[in-house]
């Protein structure tokens, strides 16, 4: 804002609504739709997820991630984390910015405007995508992925809602960006600590969501001012992760 300088998102759905966007009144606009695959555990229930191992949870069915953000898929806090960047890079609202699924990971987010249009931004589950979008913009080259869309194949394009009592992050994203200060910081923080304690075997599954929502129910928050702010908070985040963890453990 400083500067004048436009920000460029290269996350698939970042890209997808900066896409939905363009050339666009933002005052226009009345919901931001963020798409979610709904990782590999969509559907599940609590009880079906009690005795998730680590190799279940880095089975996505559509994207090719790392070990981290794959786990982040499986617990969804990766979309917590996306509606946090949505809404301070658009300026919208977090009452605004709605998750929904789409498991087939061809819609990558859409706008709802106020006249009730949705512009969506359409296309494989190829990050080769959205990344060569940022670096061309405003102009389109070939795909890189050298494939296109077999919409004869396509007999039906799927939307469900996220369970928001089984993934319990999404609500934690929500209550940690309506909180403001450095809620996000630590909820970033909390999680971070809360998946390297699963992949060693050291809590359960569920117990992610446990250790998270602790350290956010027992933070006090602090206005963000410098990045000293920052890193003091991720800090003393991850120091009362490992007291939740020690409280969780198998």
């Amino acid at each position: 804002k400083e500067k004048g300088v436009k920000i460029l998102p290269v996350d698939s759905e970042h890209s997808a609504i900066f896409q939905s966007l363009n050339g666009e009144d933002k005052k226009a606009v009345h919901k931001i739709l963020l798409t979610a695959s709904g990782g590999p555990f969509r559907g599940k229930t609590k009880e079906e997820l009690k005795k998730v191992r680590i190799e279940d949870a880095l089975k996505h069915p559509n994207w090719s991630m790392g070990r981290k953000i794959t786990i982040d898929s499986s617990t969804m806090v990766n979309k917590g984390l996306e509606v946090i960047e949505a809404h301070w890079l658009f300026g919208v609202d977090y009452d605004d910015i709605d998750v929904v699924i789409q498991p087939q990971s061809i819609i990558h987010s859409m706008v709802e405007y106020i006249d009730g249009s949705i512009i969506a931004q359409m296309g494989n589950p190829d990050m080769r995508l959205p990344i060569q979008f940022a670096f061309t913009y405003p102009k389109r080259m070939e795909t890189p992925s050298h494939e296109f869309m077999d919409w004869k194949k396509l007999s039906a394009i799927k939307i469900l809602q996220p369970d928001y009592k089984v993934f319990r992050s999404l609500k934690l994203a929500y209550q940690a960006g309506k909180a403001g200060g450095d809620m996000t910081t630590v909820f970033n923080a909390a999680n971070e600590e809360a998946i390297k304690a699963f992949i060693r075997s050291e809590i359960k599954f569920l117990s992610i969501f446990d250790v998270v929502e602790e350290v956010l129910d027992n933070w006090d928050v602090h206005d963000i001012h410098s990045i000293e702010d920052v890193i003091s908070a991720d800090k003393n985040a991850r120091i009362a992760s490992a007291s939740a963890i020690q409280r969780f453990k198998c």
